[in-house]
């Protein structure tokens, strides 16, 4: 089974100092580049956080202080890496809530950006959970009959979530070997940000889609609590939410001109 491209994707996974999309730094980032013609090329760096990595974190993914002493900062590598993506497709476990949020907050305060837009994002998570419901150790189990060997090791949860895309396209039939479709089918269709706090409804119209306005149009909100717009620019919300609702925030004004 090889995937079917039309340009190069990139499968990565971040081991990091915490779960805090904004606050939170990357340790260790692992990639797998997969060409149109099926080769591949791998990558794995640690990377000096710039902050104490808490003992709760090192206790899943073995990485100390002591071990990214001496390694480069994310800024240090920032340009050469925003360079391997360039181009890509960006497939990952669970990414694009969490992966690619921080890579893009991580990008930003390298003062660059990592850029969204004609991408196509595949979530191996997603598939997974609407076909089976588990969890990546289980899910390797499930579509690769292997045990996972050094789980929570960015190198081998990037390698399981490549081989674990793969057979799951060999295990079903209507999963269609295509980027677009597997971006639409793993990407939470109607998700306007990739963390899913903005979501269009039937009719197309942005709605916000946590806290008390719930479920309320994002252009009725802001219109009538501007407050609400300052309160999550200043909130730990991911930069991609941010960017989308400042985008909204300006398309609505131009609308009313």
């Amino acid at each position: 089974m090889t995937l079917n491209l039309t340009r190069p994707i990139i499968f990565f996974d971040l081991e990091t100092t915490g779960t805090s999309i904004t606050h939170d730094r990357i340790v260790e980032l692992s990639l797998i580049k997969v060409y149109p013609d099926g080769t591949t090329e791998e990558k794995s760096r640690r990377i000096n956080p710039e902050m104490p990595i808490p003992p709760a974190s090192t206790a899943i993914h073995h990485i100390s202080d002591a071990d990214v002493a001496d390694a480069p900062t994310f800024k240090q590598i920032s340009h050469s890496l925003l360079e391997i993506f360039e181009g890509c497709d960006i497939a990952g476990y669970n990414s694009n809530k969490f992966d690619v949020p921080l890579l893009m907050e991580e990008f930003a305060r390298a003062g660059l950006t990592f850029e969204i837009r004609g991408r196509r994002f595949i979530d191996v998570q997603t598939i997974f959970h609407k076909m089976e419901q588990r969890t990546l150790i289980a899910a390797y189990k499930f579509y690769c009959g292997k045990n996972l060997e050094d789980a929570h090791s960015a190198t081998a949860d990037t390698r399981a979530t490549y081989e674990v895309l793969l057979g799951q396209l060999e295990r079903y039939p209507d999963l269609k070997n295509d980027v677009d479709y597997l971006s639409q089918f793993s990407g939470g269709g109607n998700n306007v940000d990739l963390a899913g706090r903005i979501v269009l409804d039937e009719n197309g119209r942005e709605l916000f889609n946590f806290g008390k306005h719930k479920g309320k149009p994002v252009e009725e909100v802001l219109r009538r609590e501007p407050s609400f717009y300052d309160w999550i620019m200043q909130g730990d919300f991911p930069k991609n939410t941010k960017d989308v609702l400042t985008a909204l925030k300006f398309k609505y004004r131009s609308k009313q001109k």
